[in-house]
């Protein structure tokens, strides 16, 4: 009987993003055992910094790629919008699930139904910091680190007037009650990858086991949307976003530059989708020559 072990963040909603990608495996091969393997990542250690002055988004995955490094797990589940856009090539992503809704939404404190503008709104990215305030014109709006429960807590206790959180993640944990506004694409651009669960492997290991969770259109999307990032040198330190959606075999995708002044840009461009990361990376170049 073969036996995997999977690698995981330890809190809640990673732990149920690891238990989805193990039902598919059981799904494809009853026969696989398979055992969740828990563990705290620097990011998760260090909560009174934001992302862009302790490393980025690489500190949710050193532990993890450590891990799988050293054989003690065989996949590692993640985020995709967590990832960092440069991978150890010996450590290719080998599976993405289906899209989930990828859009953000807002979070009000239990109880209320309206936005306190003596209190910020709390969010943990830049992407959605410069957004928010063309929504928002006036509200304050300050870094909130933590699990998706922790921050929820914060909020709760009075320390925020709403929260911005990835609508995904509360569906997953069970909890579109709290959702109080979901934001369409056009009012705040997605992270990319936003919506995606990306399985992480050794390289040359056999990962069968994931063709009944390994979904193309999302690995066309997520893959153009971190072309046009990692083109911008993007991540925690440089706002940037991209959202790709495909229709047949059409894959059109918007991004999000900004400006060293903080001048928000978007645009928008199509083409076939086995074309995707150059479409990408392409637009990434066109909107910096336009803006800089």
């Amino acid at each position: 009987m073969k036996k995997l072990l999977i690698g995981s963040r330890e809190s809640r909603l990673a732990v149920i993003q690891s238990e989805i990608v193990i039902d598919a495996i059981h799904a494809c091969d009853p026969s696989i055992e398979t055992e969740l393997v828990t563990m705290k990542t620097t990011g998760d250690k260090i909560l009174d910094r934001t992302l862009d002055k302790i490393g980025g988004k690489g500190l949710f995955v050193r532990e993890l790629d450590a891990a799988l490094l050293e054989g003690r797990v065989d996949l590692t589940v993640h985020s995709s919008k967590d990832l960092p856009m440069e991978l150890d090539p010996r450590l290719p992503l080998a599976a993405f699930s289906r899209r989930a809704d990828p859009r953000d939404v807002l979070v009000l404190p239990q109880g209320k139904d309206s936005l306190d503008p003596e209190k910020p709104i709390g969010c943990a990215s830049q992407r959605r910091r410069l957004q928010l305030g063309a929504l928002f014109p006036g509200m304050r709006v300050e870094p909130v680190r933590g699990n998706v429960l922790t921050r929820l807590r914060k909020l709760d206790e009075g320390e925020f007037s709403a929260l911005v959180l990835a609508g995904a993640g509360l569906t997953r944990l069970g909890m579109e009650e709290r959702i109080s506004r979901v934001f369409s694409t056009d009012e705040i651009l997605p992270a990319a990858g936003q919506g995606i669960l990306a399985v992480q492997t050794r390289q040359g290991q056999d990962v069968s086991c994931l063709r009944l969770f390994d979904d193309r259109d999302a690995r066309d999307c997520l893959l153009a949307e971190r072309a046009f990032v990692r083109a911008l040198d993007g991540g925690c330190s440089s706002p940037t976003a991209a959202f790709a959606t495909v229709s047949g075999e059409t894959i059109t995708l918007k991004g999000m530059y900004v400006t060293a002044r903080e001048t928000v840009h978007f645009e928008t461009v199509s083409g076939p989708r086995e074309e995707g990361e150059r479409l990408g990376a392409s637009l990434a170049d066109e909107m910096r020559r336009k803006y800089e």
